[in-house]
């Protein structure tokens, strides 16, 4: 009986000594955290003064003054604001991620872009667009404020004349006389007598020529009068 008391007494003494061990070992373990702690508590607070010092310099020397009222209502705003900025940085978010979806699309449409462009230099589109700017050119520096104001007054007229002018059967009878006068050599015209005048006068085709111009002499007349 008094051997197992002996063994009891000495296990309970070990396991004493255990869980003294342990609680030695976490105060030690606490203890090198407290001091990791200190050190790093120390280490921020050098930091945090060279950063402060750095900084009131530099807005000393740029004469920049700041109030301590002024910091913290712009802190009690930012507090209060701070729904407002999570929306703003979702839109920013938003926003990166379509961009990087339009990148491929906005390449495409670059690189299709200059093959047109390359297309139209090829055509000589650019060329014609340099010389109608010289024509533009020249009709400003050849016609005045006045000459655009009666082209203004006159425009409808002008473009009933061309209209008219354009007509299928206009511009064929105007073809067939540019080509019959450029087919004609007025160095070898023949001389005409006014005896030999009269005789031609009197050739149907004469006679025609000379009833349709009477004709278009009488209605210009009365188209002037109305």
């Amino acid at each position: 009986m008094q051997g197992g008391k002996e063994m009891n007494t000495e296990t309970k003494l070990q396991e004493l000594d255990q869980k003294v061990d342990l609680i030695l070992e976490y105060i030690t373990q606490q203890k090198q955290k407290s001091e990791a702690v200190d050190d790093l508590i120390a280490d921020a607070s050098i930091i945090g003064k060279d950063i402060y010092t750095s900084t009131v310099k530099a807005l000393d020397d740029q004469n920049v003054e700041i109030y301590p009222e002024e910091l913290s209502e712009m802190g009690i705003r930012l507090v209060r604001n701070i729904r407002n900025i999570n929306i703003m940085l979702d839109f920013l978010e938003s926003m990166t991620d379509l961009t990087k979806d339009l990148a491929p699309i906005a390449n495409e449409v670059i690189i299709d872009g200059t093959k047109k462009l390359h297309e139209f230099e090829q055509k000589g589109y650019f060329e014609f667009l340099r010389e109608l700017g010289k024509i533009v050119d020249n009709i400003v520096t050849h016609f005045t404020t006045e000459d655009l104001n009666l082209l203004a007054d006159n425009v409808v007229t002008i473009l009933e004349t061309v209209k008219n002018l354009t007509q299928p059967e206009m511009l064929q009878s105007v073809n067939n006389a540019v080509k019959i006068f450029a087919s004609m050599d007025i160095d070898q015209a023949p001389q005409y007598s006014v005896w030999k005048l009269m005789r031609e006068m009197n050739q149907p085709e004469m006679k025609k020529a000379l009833g349709f111009f009477v004709m278009f002499m009488k209605n210009l007349n009365n188209t002037s009068k109305s």
